[in-house]
């Protein structure tokens, strides 16, 4: 594991985006929210036996940044994303790639996932730690509901669950659809220690994550922002869906900027 340092995170950003962009794909705006805490997760906490589950499949396109970041996907490979025949699908598949455990996009399932996988390093005597990076609305999810009741009565300390609370989803924004505002204050009653931090600052997020907390599972909100770092697409319901335009990507400013592909 080595140190997150803001130029690495800069150039995952940079390269999520013009990959999006050249596969010409919707959904970045959830991964420009979540890309942060995946790539903090994995350089500097998960270890060689740990488990990643990404709950929130859509978001695959981070992932496989993130594992490029590390050189476990290479570049040429990035080029193939969401193409014909590619092992880059638009959600993680269930074999074929670097850190995915299981398919994963049918929402509210990768809770349930991570806790099993939780449990079963605690029969095996195993130190593994498991983190699972879920959605905001995902918890309008009643699987999710249930998995977080199992994690608590197990007192599973091994898993760590990261909420990218974004606060948009596919049908308007969270308080519309579902409003779980103060999630954080919701989650807490359920026997599990809860952690709120900003989730674009990567000390808040350390400090969150890599703070010792009692036994039982471990939750951390994030304060996150759809579409951080395109300026003109923070906060907007589209960027769920749409594919980011020629005019957007060529007029992007944020460091480590390339020329669009």
């Amino acid at each position: 594991m080595t140190a997150l340092t803001p130029s690495k995170l800069s150039a995952a950003r940079e390269r999520l985006i013009a990959m999006h962009f050249a596969a010409k794909t919707g959904h970045l705006g959830g991964n420009l929210s979540c890309l942060d805490a995946m790539m903090l997760v994995h350089h500097e906490f998960l270890g060689p036996d740990d488990r990643f589950v990404l709950s929130k499949g859509h978001s695959a396109g981070a992932l496989y940044v993130t594992q490029w970041s590390l050189g476990r996907i290479p570049d040429d490979a990035l080029a193939t994303f969401h193409q014909d025949g590619t092992a880059l699908a638009g959600h993680p598949p269930s074999h074929g790639v670097p850190g995915v455990e299981f398919a994963t996009g049918s929402l509210g399932h990768g809770l349930s996932l991570a806790a099993g996988l939780a449990l079963a390093a605690r029969l095996r005597g195993s130190s593994r730690q498991v983190f699972c990076l879920t959605s905001d609305g995902e918890w309008q999810e009643g699987s999710t509901w249930e998995a977080l009741i199992f994690a608590a009565h197990h007192r599973l300390s091994a898993l760590t669950v990261v909420i990218d609370q974004n606060g948009l989803q596919g049908f308007g924004t969270t308080r519309e659809v579902a409003s779980l505002d103060r999630l954080q204050d919701v989650i807490a009653p359920f026997a599990v220690e809860v952690r709120c931090a900003d989730g674009h600052d990567l000390d808040a997020m350390r400090a969150a994550i890599g703070r010792p907390h009692g036994p039982g599972p471990l939750v951390v909100v994030l304060a996150t922002r759809k579409g951080n770092g395109i300026p003109s697409h923070v906060g907007r319901m589209d960027s769920h869906y749409l594919p980011l335009t020629k005019e957007a990507y060529a007029g992007r400013n944020w460091p480590g900027r390339t020329e669009a592909p």
